[in-house]
């Protein structure tokens, strides 16, 4: 469309741009969708709005209705569907199958569309099972729940950020966690925050060294809540 304007809108409002103006703050505004006002503009460029430039704002239009077993999620900066697929332990495809005529290549901070939030069947491998997300839970949390381990929901969450949960989310939980099997003279000992190999060896009357030796492969520097290890008793 030039530079000029679009004076004529059968099917809602015309608006002038003001400095500041961006799709997604229109459509906040009047309680729309960025969807639809991307239809009731074509040829428009959102991410080149011009002061002064006219478009059309559609009449307000009901929210999204997602399927069964979906939910409406609001395209946020810097999402994309392999993005959101890892947050929420689902399946590109699967969000692609949810969203039909959604470009996944073209998405807009504001746009509306829906993901699944059942589990998906044969998710999760093995020896565990589906469990969605709820408000406060942390790895920590859901280790201690679940008689398992920080390291253990990592293993069996690949590309899962625990940092980063999201409500909703669906991730796996190993089903019959055991505790490791701890050497002679060891017993076993769930990290908890703030613990360091040093404190711990100050508190259990041993040393650093004797907790490395007792278990092999652990750093120091890097020690996970709820993570078992062995101290040393002698």
């Amino acid at each position: 469309m030039p530079d000029g304007t679009r004076q004529f809108c059968p099917e809602g409002n015309p608006y002038t741009i003001q400095p500041g103006d961006t799709f997604f703050s229109i459509a906040s505004r009047f309680n729309i969708s960025v969807d639809d006002l991307i239809e009731a503009n074509p040829g428009v460029d959102p991410n080149n709005l011009r002061v002064g430039q006219v478009i059309c704002i559609p009449l307000a239009t009901p929210p999204v209705v997602c399927p069964p077993g979906n939910q409406p999620y609001t395209i946020r900066p810097g999402d994309t569907f392999f993005d959101l697929a890892r947050r929420f332990g689902i399946s590109v495809q699967d969000i692609i199958n949810a969203n039909p005529g959604v470009d996944p290549n073209s998405l807009l901070v504001g746009q509306i569309i829906c993901l699944p939030i059942g589990p998906v069947p044969g998710a999760c491998p093995p020896g565990s099972q589906s469990y969605t997300v709820r408000a406060g839970d942390t790895y920590f949390s859901l280790a201690q729940r679940f008689g398992t381990t920080v390291e253990e929901l990592i293993r069996v969450n690949p590309g899962v950020d625990p940092n980063q949960l999201q409500v909703g989310q669906i991730i796996c939980i190993p089903v019959g966690a055991a505790p490791p099997t701890c050497p002679p003279r060891t017993q076993p000992y769930t990290i908890q925050p703030g613990d360091t190999c040093w404190a711990l060896a100050q508190r259990f009357n041993t040393t650093v060294a004797s907790i490395l030796a007792a278990n092999p492969g652990l750093d120091c520097s890097s020690l996970q809540v709820a993570r078992i290890i062995c101290i040393p008793t002698t």
